[in-house]
């Protein structure tokens, strides 16, 4: 197949890339900027497109007319202190860019078969020890009011007749980017330790993991997925587990907890909305799809991916 994705520089799409490279279909990122910028995997050619735009480029119509499928992975990170207009770059990045490729699809005249367009397991917002499958419905919080119109903006695609997913995606783990690498300098120096009471879910996924789901997904049978698919592991952890299994695999103490004042202190909003609440989300659909788990337990995971 022939495959776009955005957002392909990326810690998720770049290894989507590689991973689709490595199965010998032919990648297209879409990047903001004119040429390929650095880090795309190699036979993986670049296009450039315009999220803020009207979607009436014919440069990207173009684009689109020559795939047979659409990951949309483009979004503004969210792991920062949220001002104002970080907030309006969030929403915006996610709203305004995928209703810019929707506007797209509807002008190509040969669309592709496939749209997978990126959510977050923030659709859910704070919902403490419930179990959340992926027909529960959304929270109230800034994150959950941004992911509803982010997948509301997605719906053009499925009325123009393209088979159209949503991917809630958990908190992807790799030390190459994301919370972990985050949080790996001080759990190495042995100052680590649980986040606020610990009792948060975490909804995690190792970054192998997600890549093979959206594989999984592109390569499913024509008409055979469900329109939205939570990517997480069927194991969800809280947080004092999650940093229990940090230090084991780094085989470090983890003995010195973050107050959830500090952390209120220092982040705001955002603290309270990603590091101190949580969502125990479950990928009920997935597994049920018939995809298998390489790293389904949190422990294995993290020795995988940090493990001394």
């Amino acid at each position: 197949m022939r495959i776009g994705i955005t957002g392909a520089t990326g810690l998720i799409g770049g290894a989507l890339a590689s991973e689709l490279a490595g199965r010998s279909h032919e990648v297209v990122a879409l990047t903001r900027r004119a040429g390929a910028p650095d880090g795309l995997p190699a036979g993986v050619r670049s296009a450039q497109w315009n999220p803020g735009g009207d979607g009436a480029d014919a440069g990207l119509v173009g684009v689109l007319e020559e795939l047979d499928a659409l990951v949309h992975l483009a979004g503004e990170p969210v792991g920062k202190r949220w001002t104002p207009a970080r907030k309006r770059a969030i929403r915006e990045s996610r709203v305004g860019g995928t209703k810019t490729l929707v506007a797209a699809l509807g002008a190509a005249g040969n669309r592709p078969a496939r749209f997978l367009a990126a959510s977050a397991v923030g659709y859910y917002g704070p919902r403490g020890d419930e179990e959340l499958a992926e027909d529960a419905p959304p929270g109230t919080d800034f994150l959950a009011e941004v992911c509803t119109e982010w997948e509301d903006a997605s719906a053009g695609a499925r009325q123009g007749g393209i088979e159209t997913v949503l991917m809630r995606i958990g908190v992807v783990l790799s030390p190459r980017g994301g919370a972990l690498a985050t949080m790996l300098p001080p759990f190495r120096m042995g100052v680590g330790g649980r986040i606020g009471s610990g009792r948060q879910w975490m909804p995690w996924i190792h970054l192998a993991d997600v890549v093979a789901a959206m594989v999984h997904l592109l390569e499913a049978p024509a008409g055979s997925l469900e329109p939205v698919y939570n990517l997480t592991a069927p194991n969800p952890v809280n947080n004092a587990d999650f940093t229990s299994a940090l230090g084991g695999a780094l085989r470090r103490p983890t003995i010195f907890p973050v107050p959830g004042f500090g952390m209120r202190l220092a982040f705001g909003e955002m603290a309270d909305a990603l590091l101190l609440s949580g969502q125990r989300v479950v990928p009920r659909r997935l597994v049920a799809s018939g995809f298998e788990f390489r790293h389904p337990e949190i422990g294995p995971a993290l020795m995988d991916l940090v493990g001394n």
